[in-house]
Formats: structure tokens, C-alpha cells, sequence
């Protein structure tokens, strides 16, 4: 196993309660974050982005989704990754693996992951793993959901 960069829904699902995926989440986090979990820039904005939109079941401010994710980082074992691979770069992604613009993000997070020599981890089935040089299955972890 290795460090696990959180996916934003897994990560909103973390801390929210009331998320329809909170209770299979923590169930898979009792082993799957056994050698801690990370975040960077676009999961940390994204968490914030959701939790404080309006439409947003039980939306809280901008300030108060950041203390949120404040908490969760300060109460746990957590590390930032940087984003400090290039989208251009064929190395990291082979963009021409991508079939469309939902799988950008996904492609991305998993190259992270594959360069800080972590796990993906996601609740989205249709992470284009062959789009990431060097992944395999140690890298992208799908929780399972109903």
C-alpha cells in the first residue's frame, strides 16, 4: 500500500456525514489509509468549490469549507503533493488516450499519484488508466460503491 491521493468526492465524502457514499468510504479508509493520504491544489479547490456552492446539500461558506479542510489535514496523517508534473507533457499523460474532457482531471490526479509514488483514489469507475504511463493497479484504487 501507499500514500492515497483523495480523490475531491472521496475526500468530500470524508468529512460529510450526510454524503451518500460517507459510511462506504470510511469503511474502505480503515485499511486504505493506513500509510496516510494526500491532497493538492486541485483536490483542496475543488473540496472548497463544492462544499460551498449553494446547490450543494447543506453548503457551507467558502471560509468554513477551508476550515473544514483545515481540520482534515491537521488531524491526520496528510501530506501535499505539489502539482508538479506538466498535462503537456507525454511522460506523464498521453493525451491522445483521452477520449473526452471528463477524464482530464481524473488522467492527471492518477499521474500525480504514479509520480509521488502513491495511489488514486476515487470513486469513478472510468479513470483512463492507460492514458498514464508507468500505472498499473498499485496506482488507482476504485472504492466501490452501491
Amino acid at each position: 500500500m501507499s500514500r492515497a491521493l483523495l480523490d475531491v468526492n472521496v475526500l468530500i465524502a470524508m468529512v460529510d456525514a450526510a454524503h451518500t457514499d460517507h459510511g462506504t468510504v470510511h469503511a474502505w479508509a480503515a485499511n486504505g489509509l493506513a500509510d496516510g493520504w494526500a491532497s493538492c491544489a486541485i483536490t483542496q479547490n475543488g473540496f472548497v468549490r463544492i462544499l460551498s456552492q449553494p446547490a450543494y446539500p447543506g453548503s457551507v461558506s467558502v471560509a468554513a469549507a477551508v476550515d473544514l479542510l483545515r481540520t482534515s489535514i491537521e488531524a491526520s496523517d496528510h501530506e501535499f503533493w505539489p502539482c508538479d508534473i506538466a498535462m503537456t507533457d507525454p511522460s506523464a499523460v498521453e493525451s491522445a488516450a483521452l477520449l473526452g474532457h471528463r477524464q482530464v482531471t481524473d488522467a492527471y490526479l492518477l499521474a500525480l499519484a504514479v509520480h509521488h509514488g502513491g495511489q488514486f483514489v476515487t470513486l469513478d469507475r472510468s479513470v483512463p488508466a492507460r492514458a498514464v504511463p508507468g500505472a498499473t493497479s498499485k496506482h488507482l484504487a476504485v472504492i466501490a460503491v452501491r
